[in-house]
């Protein structure tokens, strides 16, 4: 090509001694006219065509593969790989510039292709959380270490292209540092190794509403990286949380609960035991016409059993409790408040609003109703009381 060139400049009559610099001249120009038209075909053409492409098919993977990110860090590279495929016809191969220039060009194109390959990466994360296979997978570590893995190669390629070394021989003299370099990435790597396995094992995703008490954390997942869990609590906190504690440590997930479609009750009243005894007939007719009881009432005519009875049928009557979750009215042990009467069911739903409302509705109604079965519950009591009483003391002896 130079020779051809030469010729074509003889022919036009430059003289021969002026010959080289023209050439060089020449040559120059029309590698940075070409830089120039490559930039913006691309920018000005080909990101505009693609995008326009992508918007016109079904897919949405596409879309996010093919982003301007993306598009972008290639259009880059194509100029940069020009002008170095160029670079021997414009400087002399042994020259001090040429060197300096090529080493130039490839640290530009190394810097591109990490942008290119993070920018990949970004997109494949997107896809994968907009698949319904890989969307309960906390993947974003995993993606995070890639990331970091890859600007540790670059780094390592800029490394060597500056100092004209192997990239061998430049890891073999890391892997000599090994202690420090794992003491610098504790964390990422801890954080991985968490990820990975919170993700195998499906233990936590974003979304979940976790319980660790120790780190002082009761709310829903909003992001899980390489090295943090963030979780907002409820009063709006946020708690930041290792993803390794979450591994090595103990912690309540309330995922389960939610997938269930129901939320567990589980509380007890203390019945006074001087107010449970045996019913007469006549109390089982009158609980019998009041709807309480079956008229032909068989068992043991005891007012707490009658009443134990009861709050099983009531709660299988309201269509708010869960039918097909485990129901039980039971008597737990005597203590000195009295015997605790445990209600344990199951709320046909998992909203936090409506539960509370519900159950204390529920237990409303069980107070309320306590008196109608001759039981009263069990309470403290207070200087009301003793007023109240008839061998209360009189004022002025206070």
């Amino acid at each position: 090509m130079e020779n051809e060139l030469t010729s074509l400049l003889l022919r036009l009559g430059a003289r021969p001694e002026h010959t080289p610099a023209m050439r060089w001249i020449i040559i120059t120009v029309a590698v940075i006219l070409l830089f120039y038209i490559c930039g913006i075909i691309c920018h000005k053409i080909i990101i505009p065509l693609v995008g326009t492409v992508t918007k016109k098919t079904n897919n949405s993977w596409d879309d996010i593969l093919l982003n301007n990110s993306v598009i972008k860090n290639c259009c880059n590279l194509v100029p940069a790989v020009i002008v170095t495929a160029l670079m021997p016809f414009i400087l002399n191969d042994g020259s001090t510039l040429y060197t300096f220039m090529m080493k130039v060009c490839w640290v530009y194109i190394t810097v591109v292709g990490i942008k290119l390959v993070c920018s990949i990466l970004s997109a494949l994360y997107i896809l994968s959380n907009n698949s319904e296979k890989t969307r309960n997978h906390t993947l974003k570590g995993v993606f995070q270490m890639l990331k970091i893995a890859a600007i540790c190669i670059g780094a390592i390629i800029i490394m060597s292209t500056l100092i004209d070394r192997d990239p061998v021989k430049i890891l073999a003299g890391l892997g000599a540092s090994a202690a420090v370099l794992m003491l610098v990435f504790k964390d990422s790597i801890m954080g991985l190794v968490a990820g990975v396995q919170l993700s195998a094992n499906d233990m936590l995703r974003p979304g979940d509403w976790i319980v660790m008490t120790k780190y002082g954390a009761d709310g829903f997942v909003i992001d899980v990286s390489l090295t943090t869990v963030k979780i907002q609590n409820w009063d709006k906190t946020i708690i930041t949380v290792p993803p390794y504690a979450l591994v090595s440590e103990s912690f309540q997930n309330w995922r389960g609960m939610f997938d269930s479609g129901g939320r567990r009750v589980k509380r007890s009243i203390f019945i006074d035991i001087n107010s449970i005894r045996f019913c007469n007939k006549e109390e089982v007719c009158e609980l019998a016409q009041k709807g309480f009881v079956d008229e032909n009432y068989s068992g043991q005519r005891v007012n707490l059993t009658i009443f134990r009875n009861y709050l099983e049928d009531y709660l299988r009557g309201r269509s708010d409790v869960h039918p097909e979750m485990f129901m039980l009215v039971r008597q737990l042990q005597p203590t000195a408040q009295g015997v605790p009467l445990e209600l344990y069911f199951f709320y046909n739903g998992t909203a936090w609003a409506e539960y509370e409302h519900f159950q204390a509705e529920i237990f409303e109604y069980v107070y309320a109703i306590l008196p109608e079965f001759a039981l009263r519950s069990f309470q403290a009591p207070s200087g009301n009381d003793f007023n109240n009483s008839t061998g209360r003391i009189p004022r002025h002896l206070f």
